[in-house]
């Protein structure tokens, strides 16, 4: 790999790191300021939200300059927005309730990260050749995942009692820095990683890639990402992929819930422990990216299709296990199943949405997908809690439905191979002789 991507890696590192940690911060400063209790999951919703809403015009910002400018200026976003919970106070002098400044903030914050990423993947088909896409996703989604757990690890780590009044009791000499409770003094910490991603976003090489002229109109920027979005969808590989990614990236936001929800239900652990579960699911998606990465070419990434199948087979399995290293290892297995499957599926995603569009609009696309997957999915599992439906219920449709869709789209993909068109090797040589990296 050139010395330039593990740049771009420990600046997506620090970066999320400071995200996850934020949330559970942002969550401590709810309690903290009495917020009513359905402020807690709207702060994932107005978080997520801003990849939706700004889908037509990340893609084209990400393009318009050198991506490692973007990440610099979008982390720097976040910054503004972790800075902002600090300062409820004032609001609450206004008549404005503090927690609705905390939610607030927390969007903005969404609003860098949705702007952050077309240029964090987009960098990447700019800088690497096509056989290295998938070993860079690889590693990439990792060490995305490793920041997930660390990150909460660290948030709650430092609204703990005994880190609070350690971070509480350091005096600024002459300055009333205002910081009085455990969420605040986190967040001055969790500013200070934000500032570290940045610097690393200083050192980003710039690729020497340029695009034409981005639009600026409104009007004209819905259009053009209008077409990106058809012209995606309507290509054979490109659907395939985002129909996979698009599935996975929903399926995996309901999961996190469902795994908490199924821990304290039909297995009888406390919300704490049942977060553990979490974790281990996220150590199997990062075990399951490292092998994708290091085993599966880009020219062989639709042969991970199955992976899918399999991996809504062993989710419905779940309903039938109770001892706990059973537990750990078959959500292990889960992880690294979804891992397995999703790294190639973003790497060909990556690689025609460069060649057919350009970096930044096609990420911004397959953003919008995802987190429309992600937002129609929470709300299905929410409405089916709502309706008393019992979790082992929930976990077999959950999983019959992924099962169903990963059908569909291999079913899809042998279709589009009867019709002549050899997928694998005619769509990638093409795209090569051409020229793209």
């Amino acid at each position: 790999m050139k010395r330039g991507f593990y740049t771009i890696m420990a600046a997506q590192f620090f970066s999320s790191l400071a995200d996850n940690a934020l949330l559970i911060a942002a969550i401590a400063q709810l309690l903290e300021l009495d917020g009513p209790a359905w402020m807690v999951p709207m702060l994932k919703f107005f978080f997520t939200v801003s990849y939706v809403v700004l889908a037509a015009f990340v893609g084209a910002f990400a393009d318009a300059i050198p991506k490692g400018r973007v990440m610099f200026i979008t982390n720097t976003i976040k910054i503004v927005g972790c800075v902002m919970m600090l300062f409820t106070d004032y609001v609450e002098f206004a008549g404005i309730p503090g927690y609705a400044l905390v939610l607030a903030a927390y969007a903005v914050v969404g609003f860098g990260a949705a702007a952050y990423s077309p240029a964090k993947y987009g960098v990447l088909t700019e800088l690497l050749p096509p056989e290295k896409l998938v070993a860079a996703n690889g590693w990439i989604e990792g060490l995305t995942v490793a920041s997930i757990i660390l990150g909460t690890v660290l948030g709650g780590t430092l609204i703990s009692p005994r880190i609070a009044s350690l971070l509480l009791a350091i005096d600024v000499p002459r300055i009333d820095t205002g910081i009085e409770t455990p969420a605040e003094a986190a967040m001055i910490v969790i500013a200070g990683i934000y500032v570290i991603a940045a610097v690393f976003n200083l050192f980003i090489p710039d690729t020497g890639a340029r695009y034409g002229r981005q639009q600026t109109n409104p009007a004209l920027l819905m259009r053009d990402f209008y077409v990106c979005f058809t012209t995606l969808w309507k290509d054979k590989l490109g659907q395939i992929s985002l129909s996979v990614t698009t599935l996975f990236w929903g399926a995996g936001a309901t999961l996190q819930f469902l795994v908490l929800q199924w821990a304290a239900v039909h297995l009888g652990l406390p919300l704490d422990k049942g977060a553990v579960l979490q974790g281990i699911t996220a150590l199997g998606v990062a075990l399951g990216a490292v092998i994708a990465g290091r085993f599966i070419s880009l020219r062989r990434c639709l042969d991970v299709l199955p992976a899918g199948i399999v991996m809504g087979a062993v989710v419905i399995s779940m309903i039938f296990v109770s001892s706990i290293p059973i537990v750990y290892a078959l959500l292990i297995v889960i992880g690294m199943l979804a891992g397995f499957f999703v790294v190639p599926m973003n790497a060909l995603l990556q690689h025609r949405g460069y060649v057919l569009l350009s970096a930044g609009h096609s990420i911004a696309v397959q953003n919008f997908n995802e987190n429309i997957a992600i937002l129609v999915m929470l709300a299905v599992y929410s409405a089916m809690i709502k309706g008393a439906l019992h979790i082992n219920v929930i976990i077999v449709i959950f999983g019959a439905l992924v099962v169903v869709a990963m059908l569909a789209v291999i079913l899809r993909h042998r279709y589009n191979q009867s019709r002549g068109d050899s997928l694998h090797l005619i769509g990638m040589k093409t795209s090569m002789r051409r020229g793209y990296p």
